[in-house]
């Protein structure tokens, strides 16, 4: 049965309290106005594609990506950037669903392929993406630059 579905601006309300329970799991600090703002000007401005699971009429967790392009093979790619399932609903298989909607988008898109990043330290993660086809990539260093004015 499937739970998920694409996100739309009537889920607003409840997908920002998701969005703000994963901004606090990741050592950020509450901003529920913030996070309803921000996922509103990806709604609505098209900036990313979201996914919600459910739970009866409950939202429970949610899925985003936002596009990007490979030069070299000439193609979009999607990076998942966000994926969070409310620690009550954990366990039953939403992340699962939520990957397969991430790797139906790339079908449908023609693109190349789904990329994302996660810590070494999440368990949980490292054993749920290779379960769903993702394979580790260690053939190049990643570096970030971080933006000392924010």
């Amino acid at each position: 049965m499937k739970n998920t579905r694409k996100a739309s601006i009537q889920d607003l309300t409840s997908l920002a309290e998701l969005f703000d329970q994963y901004r606090i799991f990741y050592h950020k600090e509450t901003d529920l106005k913030g996070a309803e703002t921000f996922l509103k000007e990806r709604i609505e401005n098209k900036d990313s594609e979201i996914f919600v699971a459910k739970e009866g009429e409950k939202l429970v967790g949610f899925v985003q990506l936002y596009p990007l392009f490979s030069s070299t093979r000439m193609s979009r790619y999607w990076l998942l950037n966000d994926l969070y399932v409310n620690e009550d609903y954990r366990g039953k298989g939403y992340s699962k669903e939520l990957i397969e909607e991430a790797k139906e988008i790339c079908k449908q898109t023609h693109a190349a392929g789904v990329l994302l990043e996660t810590s070494k330290t999440n368990v949980v993660g490292n054993q749920l993406y290779p379960a769903c086809g993702f394979e580790l990539y260690d053939e190049v260093n990643f570096y970030e630059w971080t933006n000392p004015e924010l």
